[in-house]
């Protein structure tokens, strides 16, 4: 059996996993991140710090297995920017991507068209944290610090660095907001409309897809093993999940309800509408010609975590908290934007935040947990609008680990969830990939055989349909109060 270990690099957590070949975990490890967040909605990571939960996460699975490793494949989150020396050092702390500290600079650049004109050339929609305004807002308040980096790159790509000493970029992550999907290469008319031309050279080149490096001495001991061993880096963890959960079809999408609540449907066509809602992602995938139209919403499992601390509850009490409240909340409804930067998809709005209505003194803790647990199924419903689901929908991430959650999307989005048996998504979308660039590939439908499927109730999505309805209203009356 080829061993690699899948090391999957999220916001708070990175894990790595190996699988045999019925693609069951036979080893897994995990560590928690750094967030730093302050006042003006700053959010940076150390690099070192990550670089760190690596060295132990694999360790920690290697020291596990019974026989040598074979490859590490690496993916993780996307987006933010991670400027580096030509040595792999951080020239200052990782901005995430949940970072806000550039939301005057966008909402500059929606009104002035600037956003509109990257859509157009890219199919790429930019919101604060994304690369496009974080590098602007830096150019304007820390050039002396641009001008000591050699590379503004991404997580993954920055990890890789330190592990092997190639600068480059995986074209996944370069392909928000700059680069041009049918090309698959940088447009300088987005990079001047941003007003980054004189940063070009900050842009690594996307390697080739499944290309395969090497631990450098460096990297072997940080990890523990061999020089030489072969190391893989990239998707990112959007679509390495959807490869991952088994997203094959153009027409099939996957719901990712993390600390994102990402939709994201694969398509082979690299068109799309210049004119619409200049939001989502046009990501390019490992297959050239296939691409995931993904739509990235702020809103997600952050949402349940604050109604848990309002509340003082555990998060293992949402199931029954959600079967408690029925359909409908009691009344009760909700738009979900909690999150500080406002929201990213399937719109875009660093002004956007939360709503409660309906309200009673008759209403519990109950009927608000589950208006907002439905108001995200609607979310979720509005992206996949946009992305043009047409095929078999996947779902991953921790909220699809409440059955009850999971089955208020299936009936808001009336059809059916398929959810594979084994956690660890992203890093078995990385490991696929990987065995794949080393010409050893593993049997993806034997991978997908134990995933189980959660069906719609028709009458539940028969009643939803009105609730989507009301949703869809009332996110519009509030975008005009945000404009205010």
């Amino acid at each position: 059996m080829t061993r690699i270990i899948g090391v999957d690099i999220g916001t708070s957590l990175t894990k790595a996993v190996v699988f045999d070949d019925d693609g069951l975990a036979v080893a897994e490890a995990s560590t928690p991140s750094e967030l730093d967040q302050r006042p003006g909605g700053h959010v940076e990571q150390d690099l070192d710090q990550v670089v760190g939960t690596v060295a132990t996460v694999v360790r920690e699975v290697t020291a596990a297995l019974d026989g040598p490793v074979d490859a590490v494949a690496l993916t993780g989150q996307g987006d933010g920017v991670w400027l580096r020396d030509e040595h792999g050092r951080g020239v200052r702390p990782a901005v995430s991507w949940l970072d806000g500290r550039a939301n005057a600079l966008l909402a500059d650049w929606q009104a002035g068209g600037v956003a509109s004109e990257v859509f157009r050339r890219t199919g790429s929609g930019m919101f604060p944290g994304c690369a496009g305004p974080v590098l602007s807002y830096l150019d304007t308040h820390e050039p002396e610090t641009l001008d000591r980096a050699a590379v503004a790159g991404y997580c993954v790509d920055a990890v890789l660095q330190r592990l092997t000493g190639e600068i480059t970029v995986d074209v996944s992550d370069a392909s928000l907001p700059f680069l041009d999907p049918a090309t698959r290469r940088y447009d300088d008319a987005a990079l001047a409309a941003c007003g980054l031309t004189h940063r070009r050279d900050l842009l690594a080149e996307p390697a080739a897809p499944r290309t395969v490096f090497a631990l450098d001495a460096h990297g072997a001991e940080l990890l523990g093993l061999p020089a030489g061993l072969p190391v893989t880096a990239g998707p990112f963890d959007l679509p390495a999940s959807a490869i991952g959960a088994g997203v094959r079809k153009p027409g099939d999408g996957i719901l990712t309800a993390g600390t994102t609540l990402a939709c994201q449907v694969l398509t082979g066509d690299a068109a799309f509408d210049p004119d619409g809602e200049p939001a989502g992602m046009f990501l390019s995938t490992p297959d050239e010609g296939e691409y995931l139209r993904a739509m990235p919403a702020m809103v997600g499992t952050a949402s349940i975590d604050w109604a848990c601390r309002m509340f003082g509850i555990e998060v293992g009490k949402i199931g029954e908290l959600l079967t408690e409240s029925g359909p409908g909340a009691g009344g009760v409804r909700a738009l979900p934007f909690l999150s500080a930067s406002g929201e990213r998809a399937p719109f875009v709005d660093a002004a956007a935040r939360a709503q409660f209505s309906g309200l009673s003194l008759e209403h519990g803790p109950a009927d608000v947990v589950r208006a907002l647990c439905e108001s995200i199924a609607y979310a979720a419903r509005h992206c996949f609008d946009a992305a043009g689901l047409s095929g078999t929908l996947y779902a991953c991430g921790g909220g699809v680990r409440s059955a009850e959650w999971t089955q208020i999307f299936a009936d808001v989005l009336g059809r059916p969830i398929v959810i594979p048996s084994d956690p660890g998504v992203g890093a078995r979308g990385a490991v696929l990939v990987a065995a794949e660039a080393l010409g050893e590939p593993y049997d993806a439908e034997r991978w997908a055989a134990s995933s189980r499927t959660v069906q719609f109730d028709p009458s539940a999505a028969e009643f939803y349909k009105d609730g989507y309805a009301d949703y869809q209203a009332s996110l519009a009356s509030a975008r005009q109060l945000w404009r205010l």
